[in-house]
């Protein structure tokens, strides 16, 4: 017998669903605040499923989700972390059983899905907290009450960017994971769901127009250089390549932020030797310019909130991997971001004040700037208490983010704008 919601003076009992990188963090940090425990998980690949037994101690572990679903273990809650394809079944599944659901993002691959995912969480009565972590930083937090204070008067425009990075574009949605639309999701919901989702929360209205241009420009097979072959490992272009695998991977080395991430996706050596093995036997030693990928790498997005405002969102991978950078626009000031510090402009007084908001770095790997931990310390709070107003995005708000996403690629793949239904 699943529980509706764990008590304040007993520890939240979770289930796991996926324990890859993400995952796997929510559930050990959930276990490190002592307010939760994993009792139960379903991870396919035996690695990583010994390593959550480690990490869990205790739990019973299956390979896949539907046998952990027949077992009936009593259980308040599951986090929800398989690729974006394989979200959708786990997630009805659970709240037809009674499971409070921290769901990664983008909730689904298809709007239809995503429907059905909040058609489920609200005829079961259940709570769904879907991973936007951006939300849940000091730093937006900080935004946020700039905004709500009232000195950049009226919201009239917004610039934000997601500066992906080369090296990660390479990494994820080239060689990775999330390189095909089919096997993932459009790159705007697999990687900047989190964006126009933050954009919302902060101008506070619901976007009404969308209009998108973008494309896959430079990862395809007709710009790689003249006697480049297919593997960095073989190729005597390499050295001079900016998106050379061994000296992405080779350079993780004595680093442990980025041995945690990037390399732990490409090996658990820690090795010269066992970096070069995993490139050469594996996906990510592959040329950039000759992989299977179709996501875009560069992308522009307008919006039109209810009310006028407007918003200009670009996500690019030609940047350093680094923080959102925002400028909000208002009829009494301005701020400009970089994820870290903001600074206001009034024009009452012609003067500027900085303000020293965020933390940590911009990545999974370093927790998403205090985002992962928040989050996590919100849903567990919400579920120890019964009280959905702990999460910061209701499952409608969540899905409207989403929704935002594929209307954005209808604009691109139609040269068309597309108005939201109010």
């Amino acid at each position: 017998m699943t529980h509706a919601s764990g008590s304040a003076t007993s520890r939240v009992r979770l289930l796991l669903v996926g324990a890859g990188a993400r995952g796997g963090t929510y559930a050990r940090y959930a276990a490190s605040t002592g307010r939760a425990e994993v009792v139960a998980f379903a991870e396919p690949d035996p690695q990583r499923a010994a390593d959550t037994a480690r990490d869990h101690p205790g739990a019973t572990g299956c390979a896949d989700w539907r046998a952990l679903a027949a077992q009936g273990i009593d259980a308040d809650a599951v986090i929800i972390a398989t690729q974006d394809s394989q979200h959708v079944e786990p997630a009805v599944a659970f709240a037809g059983l009674g499971h409070h659901i921290l769901l990664e993002k983008p909730m689904a691959t298809t709007e239809a899905d995503a429907e059905r995912i909040v058609e489920a969480v609200g005829r079961a009565g259940v709570m769904l907290a879907v991973c936007h972590v951006l939300r849940y930083t000091p730093y937006t937090t900080g935004v946020k009450q700039i905004v709500a204070s009232g000195v950049l008067g009226e919201i009239i425009s917004v610039e934000h960017l997601e500066p992906v990075g080369w090296w990660h574009q390479a990494h994820s949605y080239v060689r990775g994971n999330w390189r095909s639309t089919a096997d993932a999701a459009p790159m705007l919901l697999a990687k900047s769901s989190h964006d126009l989702d933050w954009l919302s929360f902060i101008v506070d209205k619901p976007v009404r127009r969308v209009s998108s241009f973008g494309g896959l420009k430079h990862f395809r097979r007709e710009n790689q250089p003249e006697g480049a072959t297919d593997t960095c490992l073989t190729c005597p272009v390499e050295p001079a390549c900016p998106y050379s695998a061994p000296r992405i991977y080779l350079g993780c080395l004595g680093d442990p932020n980025r041995e945690r991430w990037p390399l732990n996706v490409v090996t658990r050596e820690r090795t010269t030797q066992g970096v070069l093995d995993a490139l050469e036997e594996g996906p990510y030693g592959r040329c950039v310019y000759a992989c299977d990928n179709d996501v875009v790498d560069h992308q522009v997005v307008n919006l039109e909130y209810e009310g006028g405002a407007t918003a200009s969102f670009t996500m690019t991978a030609f940047t350093p991997f680094e923080h959102r950078r925002t400028r909000v626009f208002g009829t009494h000031g301005s701020l400009d971001g970089d994820g870290v510090t903001a600074t206001v402009t009034d024009f009452r007084t012609g003067s500027t004040t900085p303000h020293t908001l965020g933390l940590d770095g911009p990545d999974a790997g370093s927790g998403h700037g205090g985002g992962d931990e928040r989050l996590i310390d919100a849903f567990l709070q919400a579920v120890s208490t019964g009280d959905p107003r702990w999460i910061l995005s209701d499952p409608v708000t969540s899905l409207e983010a989403h929704q935002v996403a594929w209307a954005a690629e209808r604009s691109r793949h139609t040269a068309t704008v597309q108005t939201l239904r109010a």
